[in-house]
């Protein structure tokens, strides 16, 4: 009993004070993990990854994604200085990495390290949205770093592993049929009912951050719509249900973008944009 208190009490601890406030949208969201602690492991395996692949340099797209995922960042740093958070940025190391490979893809490491794959390019720049629709996908990515999704991430998997621990020790009087019956029901309903939709919230969250920094940039957020109906058009409409994906469906994120993107040309206008 008193190993369950210990440990309950623990777990209270860490939940309280475990946060960190997202500058764009002022909520305190899980984190466990501090930049100090983080960033040089994704800068080791950024570069590791650059080792591995076939990194283009020199082409004017290559050179096209340097010049979005700057102009991306130049205008976070403006909204973060204007919002009371100078100095937010100054751990991150910016990278913004063109790789040849089909994958329809690109990601984003915690601290700024972004690569962009080239299967994604003829998508971004489709039905002449050029830098407009790259700008989308860098936005995107950017927004991922800028809100610590990749710590808030593994904290919640950490937290997973402890629900799942206090669930055994709950249970270390039980047979071993119910400890087996608990860790498969455990698993499947933290994945499908936490997990997934945890995932599923962070691309939601980056979507609507991205809009604001890509307009701020001066691109245009009417195109993130249309991108993702070429998106939508390249996989023929297969997907998994929304339910069972880390990501939202088209359909929504479609939806969500075009009721969103007056808003980020709103805010794009108070740091003087006037091309919308």
């Amino acid at each position: 009993m008193k190993l369950k208190k210990t440990f309950i009490g623990l777990s209270v601890l860490l939940l309280v004070v475990a946060c960190k406030t997202n500058p764009f949208t002022g909520e305190k969201n899980l984190n466990f993990v501090s930049n100090d602690q983080l960033f040089p492991a994704s800068f080791a395996q950024y570069n590791q990854f650059l080792e591995e692949n076939d990194v283009v340099r020199g082409t004017a797209e290559a050179e096209m994604v340097k010049r979005t995922g700057n102009k991306i960042v130049t205008a976070a740093e403006r909204y973060l200085n204007a919002n009371g958070y100078q100095g937010f940025l100054n751990d991150f190391k910016w990278e913004f990495n063109l790789v040849n490979d089909e994958a329809v893809n690109a990601f984003a490491m915690p601290g700024g390290k972004v690569v962009f794959f080239t299967g994604i390019m003829p998508i971004a720049k489709g039905g002449g949205a050029g830098e407009d629709g790259v700008a989308v996908v860098m936005a995107h990515e950017v927004a991922h770093a800028l809100a610590d999704h990749g710590a808030q991430r593994i904290s919640a998997a950490q937290l997973q592993q402890l629900g799942g621990v206090a669930g055994s020790i709950a249970l270390s009087g039980k047979s071993e049929q119910t400890q087996q019956i608990f860790a498969q029901a455990y698993g499947l309903g933290t994945t499908v009912g936490v997990m997934l939709p945890f995932s599923r919230s962070h691309e939601t969250e980056a979507d609507r951050i991205g809009l604001t920094l890509m307009a701020i940039a001066g691109y245009d957020p009417d195109e993130a719509a249309d991108l993702w109906r070429r998106m939508k058009e390249e996989s023929g409409g297969q997907a998994p249900p929304e339910f069972l994906s880390t990501h939202p469906s088209s359909e929504t994120r479609i939806n969500n973008l075009e009721k969103w993107a007056p808003e980020a040309k709103a805010e794009a206008r108070k740091y003087g944009v006037k091309n919308f």
